[in-house]
C-alpha cells in the first residue's frame, strides 16, 4: 500500500507520542509507520480486531492493538465484539481460549508461540492424576491448552483462583499446571491441593534476594509480584496478583517508585500509562510472547499461514467451554 507523506507524518507523530515513554525515537516510529498504517487499513477492511496481551512489545500494544489486557478478559471482549476476525497477539493457548468463546469467528495468532506452563501438562497427564486421586476435583489454570481445559472440572485465572478452589465440593483439589501458584494458593485455602510440576519460565527466575536489594536501594518502593512467582518472593512483596491486579494497584497507589516482579511488558505499560511512576529494578522477558512482530500480524491479515489459524475440534471446544462457564458460575464476572 502507498500512503501520502501527510499520512506517514501523522502516523509517525501518533506512534512517537505513545512509544517515546518506552525509549522509542521518532526515527524508530517513522520506520514502522507504513506497516502500522497498512495493518490499520486491512483491519478495517476485514472487520477485524487486534488483541494484545500485556506482555507484548510497545509497538504492538500501542501501534496496532485495539484492546490490551489479560488473556481471558481479552477473549471475553472479543466474543462480545461485532468483529468477524480476531488477531490475538499472544501465545497459542490464549488464541485457543478466544476460539472457545467465539467459534463462529476466524481467530489468528501471528506467530507460533508456546508457553512453559501450557506445555508442561497433557491430557494424558490429567487422566493419570484423576486415576491417582479419584476423589479430587480438577481445577486448571487458564494457562493451559483447550484439550487440558476440556479434561478439567473448572478453569480459573490468577485473579480468581482462590475463589474457584474454595468453591469446589471436594476436600482435595488437583490444581494444574502451575506448582508455584499452587504453593501460594495453598496458604490461602483449607482445601488440600495436589500440584503438578509446571512453572512459568519468566516468574520462576525471580528470587527474594533481589527484592531485599531493591528495598535497601529504594526504601519507599512498592513491590508487586505475579502469583506465578515462588512463595518466598510473594511473601516479601507489597501486593501479589494478576497483571490486571498490578495495574489497578498502581492506578490507586500514591507511591512514586514501583518494582514489578513480572514480565517486562507490564513495565512498558506502566511507563506509558502512568508517566508519573518511576519503575525500579529489573523485569524478565518472555521468549514466547516476544516472538510476535508487526510483520507477523501483517502476514496474518494478508495471507494467513495454516499455523496461524486456530482450529479446535468441536467436542473439545464444547468441553473446554464448560470448564470456563463453570468458572463464571462460581466467580462474579467482575472478579
Amino acid at each position: 500500500m502507498i500512503f501520502t507523506d501527510g499520512q506517514l507524518t501523522q502516523e509517525t507523530n501518533r506512534l512517537y507520542d505513545k512509544l517515546k515513554h518506552t525509549h522509542w525515537s521518532r526515527e524508530d516510529a517513522a520506520l514502522i509507520a507504513p506497516m502500522t498504517l497498512e495493518i490499520a487499513t486491512l483491519k478495517k477492511e476485514q472487520n477485524a480486531i487486534i488483541l494484545a496481551h500485556s506482555y507484548q512489545t510497545p509497538d504492538i500494544m500501542y501501534g496496532v492493538a485495539d484492546f490490551l489486557g489479560d488473556s481471558y478478559m481479552l477473549s471475553k471482549i472479543a466474543s462480545e465484539h461485532p468483529a468477524e476476525k480476531i488477531i490475538f497477539c499472544s501465545v497459542h493457548f490464549m488464541g485457543e481460549t478466544a476460539k472457545i468463546l467465539s467459534p463462529e469467528k476466524v481467530v489468528l495468532v501471528p506467530a507460533v508461540a508456546g508457553c512453559s506452563l501450557a506445555e508442561s501438562i497433557t491430557v494424558e497427564d490429567v487422566r493419570k492424576l484423576r486415576k491417582q486421586h479419584p476423589d479430587a476435583g480438577v481445577v486448571c489454570y487458564v494457562n493451559t491448552s483447550a484439550a487440558v481445559k476440556a479434561e478439567s472440572d473448572v478453569c480459573c485465572t490468577s485473579a480468581n483462583v482462590v475463589n474457584v478452589i474454595d468453591a469446589m465440593p471436594q476436600d482435595e483439589v488437583i490444581f494444574i499446571p502451575d506448582k508455584l501458584m499452587g504453593q501460594n494458593v495453598q496458604k490461602l485455602t483449607k482445601k488440600k491441593l495436589i500440584l503438578w510440576h509446571g512453572t512459568c519460565i519468566v516468574h520462576e527466575m525471580f528470587t527474594v534476594d533481589t527484592i531485599k536489594e531493591i528495598r535497601m536501594q529504594h526504601p519507599g518502593v512498592k513491590i508487586l509480584a505475579h502469583t506465578e512467582c515462588n512463595s518466598s518472593v510473594v511473601d516479601a512483596v507489597d501486593m501479589a496478583g494478576s497483571t490486571s491486579d498490578m495495574l489497578r494497584y498502581i492506578a490507586s497507589s500514591d507511591a512514586d517508585e514501583i518494582m514489578l516482579v513480572t514480565e517486562c511488558g507490564i513495565t512498558d505499560r506502566v511507563k506509558t500509562e502512568f508517566e508519573n511512576k518511576h519503575i525500579v529494578g529489573a523485569c524478565s522477558l518472555c521468549p514466547y510472547m516476544k516472538k510476535i512482530m508487526l510483520r507477523d500480524i501483517l502476514v496474518a491479515l494478508k495471507n494467513p499461514r495454516p499455523d496461524q489459524i486456530i482450529e479446535i475440534p468441536e467436542d473439545i471446544r464444547l468441553k473446554a467451554k464448560q470448564s470456563l462457564d463453570r468458572m463464571l458460575d462460581i466467580v462474579p464476572k467482575n472478579k
